[in-house]
């Protein structure tokens, strides 16, 4: 198993997919460990910090890659396992940004109302309890969290020379936020160009489905991660992201409005339950309707992002992309 090691340098960052050339090329099989920086590069560190003095706009959420895949053509998976995340740092930072949140007017939800107070919160980590503190700005609150370590922000180049934002999830991924990509599970992206140009960011130490006031507890990561290639014509490549868990079956979706990014996902999952039970679409849109999960991922991005998921438990022993998932778990296994 060839292993490549990455620590961007800031002027490595990648701040979009596409328009990015490669930080490295890499064969399919390859373990990754990388470290990535967190959404703030870096600037929030004390509770003085502000995001409107401290951020350099429109240089957040910094990615780590790309990576060209040897071999990814468009119209293949690309198969990401995540084998671990672990926090980087003995600290993080969540904040409150002006026109920005669920819960704020925003540009895009325009009011005559002034914006939410900044404040920034810095939360500290205790790695033998694994947990980080919450600590209010007015009174003597604290409280310990347990850490979830996840990547808001996964994905590959779009298709037809799209640039992206790197704040901006869609059809490639991007920041999805959602708290279903931690350690141990298997993302599948349809690849769009060729060499896939997959890169990751936006670590999380924990955070809440929804993302309400559009940070999480950030912070830098250190992550290793194994990636596959599944070739066209072996099974369709999705329309949308997809997660295998050793329980769940998972599909993110993200647009505005929300219904439109909880249809997406739904729709998705659709077409996987028919591709892995051999239903037909309304029989499996049925099955869909009675047993599936659906939390929010993130209502603050410039699109939204919902999650259908369905419990393994509940459906006849299934073999998503061939078993790749249980084949990657295997392979990391293997490796440490």
């Amino acid at each position: 198993m060839d292993v490549v090691e990455f620590r961007p340098t800031p002027d490595q960052y990648a701040w979009t997919f596409g328009g990015v050339p490669p930080v490295a090329t890499v064969k399919p099989g390859t373990l990754l460990k990388l470290w990535t920086e967190d959404a703030f590069a870096g600037r929030l560190r004390t509770v003085e910090d502000l995001p409107s003095l401290s951020l350099k706009m429109p240089d957040v959420n910094p990615q780590t890659g790309p990576f060209h895949v040897a071999g990814a053509e468009p119209g293949d998976t690309l198969a990401v396992h995540f084998v671990s995340i672990e926090p980087a740092r003995d600290w993080a930072a969540s904040s409150t940004i002006p026109f920005f949140g669920g819960l704020s007017s925003t540009d895009r939800t325009a009011t005559l109302q002034d914006p939410l107070p900044e404040r920034t919160w810095i939360y500290h980590l205790n790695r033998d309890r694994g947990t980080v503190t919450f600590a209010a700005h007015n009174g003597e609150f604290q409280i310990d969290l347990p850490i979830d370590p996840m990547h808001g922000t996964v994905g590959v180049a779009p298709p037809a020379r799209e640039v992206r934002s790197s704040l901006v999830p869609d059809t490639f991924g991007g920041n999805m936020d959602t708290p279903e990509m931690r350690a141990g599970v298997t993302c599948f992206l349809g690849v769009n160009v060729e060499g896939a140009l997959f890169s990751i960011g936006d670590g999380h130490y924990r955070q809440g489905e929804g993302e309400s006031c559009g940070t999480a507890v950030e912070g830098a990561m250190n992550t290793t991660l194994l990636i596959e290639l599944i070739k066209a014509g072996t099974v369709p490549a999705p329309a949308w992201p997809r997660i295998e868990s050793d329980t769940e079956l998972m599909v993110v979706g993200s647009a505005r409005p929300l219904e439109d990014a909880w249809r997406a996902s739904q729709v998705e999952m659709v077409g996987w339950l028919s591709e892995l039970l051999g239903l037909d679409r309304l029989d499996a849109y049925q099955l869909l309707t009675q047993i599936s999960q659906c939390p929010l991922a993130n209502v603050c991005d410039t699109n939204y992002s919902a999650v259908t998921k369905v419990a393994k438990s509940l459906l006849p022993p299934v073999r998503a992309f061939d078993g790749m998932h249980s084949y990657l778990r295997e392979q990391a296994a293997s490796a440490s």
